[in-house]
């Protein structure tokens, strides 16, 4: 492994459309809360472009383990993938995997997005935003993904093996600086 990103997903724009979705329920109905970003997982990267995954089969993920983190990542299947796909190629249980994202996720100190959503936000001041907000966190560990509209959907911040934040590598991808971005507040 050469490091790992943290995905943080804009939950109010995921579920714009599904708040009535039976399957999205926990995250999009408001039942449990309204969410802001959610974390949608810790990935491991290798030195390129292609990252380890599914690097062994699991079972169903414990009880314990889903209510301990539904309130970070608020869909039982996402938490079944992410520990499948990811959490397999940097744990033998769940629980360690759950508990480094946990520790990094409750880290991250969130910047303002209802007062930046009303007015014009670009993709350098939301990373900016981000730094500004965490100390040690430096504005090129930061990558913003965006839909085709022009929302925002994602910040995925790079960490080093040492799981601090680091400068992406060239081959991460996100959303050029000076693009303009709209952020959905919710209903």
């Amino acid at each position: 492994m050469d490091g790992y990103v943290l995905a943080l997903s804009w939950s109010r724009e995921y579920c714009r459309g599904r708040e009535y979705d039976p399957s999205m329920r926990y995250q999009c109905s408001g039942e449990i809360g309204d969410f802001g970003f959610v974390l949608h997982g810790l990935w491991p990267e290798a030195k390129g472009p292609n990252y380890p995954q599914y690097c062994r089969s699991v079972g169903v993920l414990p009880k314990k383990v889903v209510a301990d983190n539904i309130c970070m990542t608020p869909s039982v299947q996402l938490l079944q993938h992410e520990w499948a796909k990811h959490g397999t190629c940097m744990a033998t249980k769940p629980e360690t995997y759950f508990a480094a994202a946990k520790l990094l996720f409750g880290a991250i100190e969130f910047p303002d997005m209802d007062r930046m959503s009303r007015g014009t936000l670009t993709v350098g001041g939301l990373r900016q935003a981000f730094a500004d907000q965490n100390a040690g966190l430096p504005k090129n560990a930061v990558r913003v993904k965006t839909s085709n509209r022009g929302w925002l959907q994602e910040v995925r911040i790079c960490l080093g093996k040492d799981l601090k934040p680091r400068r992406c590598p060239s081959f991460t991808q996100g959303a050029p600086d000076k693009a303009e971005i709209k952020v959905w507040r919710g209903r």
